[in-house]
Formats: C-alpha cells, structure tokens, sequence
C-alpha cells in the first residue's frame, strides 16, 4: 500500500537539518565557540548568486526614507504616457539597486489624475544621496569644438555599454571609466581621429565636465572620464551613467523618514501575536485528536522552518502585511490536517484497521486539501499580480500578504501531507 516511510523521512530529516541552517543567526556560541554561517556566492559565466541568508524586513519594519515623486505627463498621450511611466519606474528601480538598496520597492500610484511613482527605501535614513540620485537627468554626451563653440556629435549615453568608478594610472584621482558599445567604439574611434590636438568636451546636462586632450586616435572603445571628481561624485555619476535618462521629469512632493523604533515595535507585537497564535492551534490539535495531534504539531513546527528558510533564500522582504500572511498560512497549516484526521475517525468507526483507515483518509481528504488549497493560491496570484497588470492592485504590502500566505499554504500542503503522512505510517499502529 506505502512505501519505504522511513526512507522518506529520512529525507525530510536531512531536509529540516539544511532549512535550520539556513533559519539560524549568521553567529551561534557552541560550547564557547563561535560559529560563523558563510553566505552563499555562486558565479557562473555571467550568473552570479549571492545570498546572506539574513531576513529582509521592509520599510514599515526597519525604517527608512520615503519618496513621491510627480512626473511630468501632461500632452502625452495614452499610449506614450504608459510607456514612460514604465520606463520611469525601471529606470528609478536601477538607480536605486546600482545604489546599493537591494529591498528598494518602486511602484506607480496616480491621485486626481496625476502620475506618481512612490519610492521606499529600508534602512537609509540620511536620504540627500539617494534623492539626489533618483532625480537627476544625467544626459551624457561628447562634443567637438569649432572655434570657442560646442557642436554636440552622435555620441552619446546611449552609446555607452558600461560605466564604473576607476582612477587615473598617473596621479590616482577618482574618474569614471567607460566602455562603448560596438557601434559606440565605431564612432568614439572615428571622432579621436578627426579631432587629435584637440580637446574633447563631456558634457553632461549641459554642463561640460571635463575636456581631455586627445594625443592620438583611441581604438578599442574604452575611454575616461575626469573631471576633479571625489570618489563619491565619480561613483555616482558612472551610476546615473548605467542607468540612463529618466523618460520623463519628476518632481519631488512627499518625502517621510521613518524611524526605526515604529518597526522594532510592530516586530514585537507580530511576534507576540504570532507566538499565541501557535501554542493556540498547538494547544487545539492535542485536546482534540491527542497523539494524532502531536504529530500534526511536530509539522507544523517544521513549517515555520520551512517557511522561515524559504523567506530567507529567495528573499522575501518582510513587512507587516507579510508577517500577517505569515500568521494566518500557520493557521491553515493545521487545516489538512484536520480533515485527514476526522475522515480517520469516520473510517475507524465502521470497524477498518488502523493503517488502511489512515491511507484512505489521507487519499479522500487529498480532493477536498488540493481545491481549497488551489482557491486560495488563486487568489494570492491576483493579489501579488506578478504580471504588472494594471487593472489589478499594484501596492507592495498588498503583494508582500500575497507572497508569504502563498509560500505558506505550498509549505503547508508538503508538511501537512507528505510529512505527516509519513510520521503516522511509522509511529501510529
């Protein structure tokens, strides 16, 4: 009827032991020893994995800086405004990543017919930097000089593949070095060659930045950019550099710093709430089906691992709608359960042995587990709206709910199964 319970478990086991290391502090005491987790940073061609294994909290946890931005649609039609607006929101989204907030959460918003994008950014608390950066244009391109008059050429940002902090092989001083496209190399190298003896204007935003003299014909589509940059300044410009013009101008008319003791707090209380709620469903599953209950408990404390280790890996940014998503999947955890074990007493009534009442109950209540669960997980898909689409919500806490009672009920459903099932088929006789 089953095989090799034990051998599954077995699995399960090696399977609980890698998500604890994942779910435990990056630094543990052993005997006096401490102990230090290593990330994860796996490179492969031009794929590169990096996970620290620590929990990602969200604005309304840890803090933060807060931004709404207007942007500038006015004449644009449908069409074009929609295009912009996506551009904006992938434009602003890189700058801020290249930043370093990897939790950054970039969303379009509209009030009384006028375009927004909402910028959160957890843990940044001096913002100047970060606003800074959002909102300027960076418009980059190289000129020729016709006597003391600038003639802008054909190259620009765009033709400029990558961009990155370097320093001057003479003196040391910060500069922005650059790498061309193909074509961008094409015409950087025919534009040194017209112009040797001559100094080559950078301009950005109108501003010339700096005007090296050109010695000789420059091949192989690399070049400097100088100017009397501090490192910050050089850092920050290769930055707006690789991400590009914003499509649209954007004005700054919210900004909120949230400070970090209004999260400690919220954690402490979604702690709290989600501590009672365990021991209450614990406390419910021994008083109503007693050793059945234990074992359904013994799941579903390797569900919060499991869920704990998956938030963790893929990163899920935790925020308090998240933490509430959380809560509510610990609930539902238990409720296959629950249907397995009354369907086990219908079959022990009418006299079947213990291990067939046990298989049949878990085969007939699996029907009723698998549509309640794919209704809910419906729903999550259109809450989290994945797509983008927009005529559904697009509010991040709203997403984050979506994810975490989603991951929850995919957990729930393998531990409150696979791994009970398993648990009942060798301790229960």
């Amino acid at each position: 009827m089953y095989k090799n319970p034990i051998r599954r478990l077995f699995y399960v086991f090696v399977l609980s032991i890698l998500a604890l290391a994942i779910v435990l502090p990056s630094k543990i005491k052993i005997f006096g020893q401490e102990l230090k987790r290593q990330p994860l940073n796996i490179k492969f061609g031009n794929i590169s994995i990096f996970r620290d294994f620590e929990l990602k909290r969200g604005l309304d946890l840890v803090g933060g800086s807060h931004f709404v931005y207007e942007a500038k649609t006015e004449g644009l039609s449908q069409e074009d405004k929609e295009m912009a607006m996506s551009a904006l929101v992938e434009v602003v989204s890189q700058r801020i990543n290249l930043f370093g907030v990897s939790e950054v959460n970039v969303q379009r918003a509209s009030y009384e017919d006028k375009d927004r994008i909402i910028v959160e950014l957890p843990g940044i608390f001096e913002p100047q930097k970060a606003k800074d950066l959002i909102g300027t244009t960076a418009q980059l391109l190289f000129a020729s000089l016709n006597g003391e008059s600038l003639i802008p050429t054909e190259i620009t940002g765009a033709d400029v593949a990558n961009a990155r902090l370097a320093f001057n092989s003479l003196d040391g001083s910060p500069v922005v070095g650059i790498e061309f496209t193909p074509e961008g190399a094409q015409k950087f190298e025919k534009l040194t060659e017209e112009n040797v003896g001559k100094p080559l204007p950078i301009v950005l935003d109108g501003e010339v930045i700096s005007a090296p003299m050109v010695q000789e014909k420059i091949a192989g589509g690399r070049a400097q950019i100088s100017g009397n940059f501090s490192i910050d300044e050089a850092r920050e410009l290769s930055i707006q550099i690789n991400a590009g013009a914003l499509p649209v101008e954007i004005d700054l008319i919210e900004e909120r710093t949230i400070g970090p003791t209004l999260g400690a707090e919220s954690i402490e209380k979604s702690v709290k709430a989600g501590l009672v709620g365990l021991i209450a469903v614990a406390l419910f599953m021994v008083i109503m089906y007693g050793r059945f209950g234990l074992i359904a408990n013994l799941g579903l404390v390797l569900f919060g691992i499991y869920t704990l280790a998956l938030y963790k890996l893929i990163p899920v940014v935790l925020t308090l709608p998240g933490i509430a998503g959380f809560i509510l999947s610990v609930g539902m955890a238990v409720d296959a359960n629950i249907l397995i074990f009354e369907r086990y007493k219908e079959e022990r009534k009418k006299g079947s042995s213990v291990q067939y009442s046990l298989e049949l109950a878990f085969g007939r209540a699996w029907d009723s587990i698998r549509d309640a669960n794919i209704a809910t997980l419906i729903t999550a898909f259109v809450l989290a709206n994945p797509l983008n689409w927009s005529f559904l919500h697009t509010s991040g806490p709203v997403r984050g709910f979506a994810i975490t009672l989603a991951l929850g009920i995919l957990v729930s459903l393998f531990t409150g199964v696979f791994v009970s099932r398993n648990l009942m088929r060798v301790f229960i006789k």
